[in-house]
């Protein structure tokens, strides 16, 4: 089925999870879709069964927090940050509940973490203002670039080439096989001193980049000129929240959630508001993710999950 704006208005909860006691901040589809796992501020990892709509089971990381969880391309194992102690990444086997590695020399905390879409790399930006490149394989950082300040930073989807984006107003794109050489593109945004970017994400056809802010608006650029193609606002978010935006996995679409608990969608083309979703949460939607392989998607507030599914009646 395509996604259309009519199939996106057409969206119910499905199922509502409540397994968390505290914050859930963060989850990660698997690449096959079957699965989402998800990180809280109460230590506990949840694996979620996405066809049976149900929780299969939880592991913790009571001494060392989580937050930041991504699956691997194994799809038992996932890397996280820690929220406690100290700064290190974490290798995860979801198997038998084992660390594989520990890739430790941020010395604040991690703000963003990418997976590479193809290898074993991933990248992490710290409020170290650094961004570190990491492969599986080894504990020792492959790649550190210095910046001004926090930054956000992800792969494109071939993988080839990532974005950081700094100080809330600069994207610098770099090349993956020589990073070390600096960025080969870097796009100026109009600073806004209301807020900070805090996250960015490419779209799956990799022609589009969106940026989030802990503001009321988050905006779609061009992934080969910069140029700003759109900004979408008119959601709350007055107390500054990080609230997750998402692309559809056809590129079409762009959501996000809210601190009044609805989720509103805009077509990436058109720039025009299609749906707002109610789903029925207590607070800001700080989690949103569609599903790479099926017609669902998850949003999470607080401590509660949401599956959403198409209503019966379409």
């Amino acid at each position: 089925m395509k996604l259309t704006d009519n199939v996106l208005r057409s969206f119910r909860v499905a199922k509502v999870f409540r397994e968390n006691s505290d914050k859930i901040n963060c989850f990660d589809f698997s690449p096959n879709g079957e699965t989402v796992i998800s990180s809280s501020d109460d230590d506990s990892i949840v694996l979620y069964d996405c066809q049976e709509g149900k929780p299969k089971r939880t592991l913790y990381s009571k001494k060392y927090g989580v937050d930041l969880i991504r699956y691997t391309h194994a799809a038992n194992t996932v890397v996280y940050s820690s929220n406690k102690i100290d700064d290190t990444i974490r290798y995860l086997s979801l198997h038998d509940n084992k660390y594989i590695r520990y890739f430790p020399g941020h010395t604040k905390r991690v703000v963003a973490l990418s997976m590479s879409p193809v290898d074993d790399t991933f990248i992490s930006g710290s409020l170290d203002k650094t961004i570190r490149l990491w492969d599986l394989r080894s504990p020792n950082c492959q790649g550190l670039m210095h910046l001004q300040g926090k930054p956000v930073c992800s792969f494109d989807p071939e993988g080839l080439i990532f974005a950081a984006g700094v100080n809330s107003e600069m994207v610098k794109l770099y090349d993956l096989r020589s990073f070390d050489k600096g960025p080969f593109a870097t796009f100026k945004m109009q600073y806004d001193r209301t807020c900070e970017w805090t996250g960015l994400k490419f779209s799956n056809d990799g022609k589009l980049i969106l940026i989030s802010t802990n503001g009321g608006f988050i905006r779609l650029i061009d992934a080969f000129k910069g140029a700003v193609l759109h900004t979408f606002g008119g959601y709350n978010n007055s107390k500054a929240v990080t609230l997750e935006a998402s692309f559809t996995p056809d590129s079409q679409f762009i959501m996000i959630g809210s601190e009044d608990g609805k989720i509103h969608v805009w077509n990436g083309e058109s720039g025009m508001k299609v749906a707002v979703l109610d789903g029925k949460h207590t607070g800001p939607i700080t989690c949103l993710q569609f599903n790479p392989k099926f017609m669902t998607f998850a949003s999470a507030c607080s401590n509660m999950v949401r599956n959403w599914a198409l209503s019966s009646s379409e």
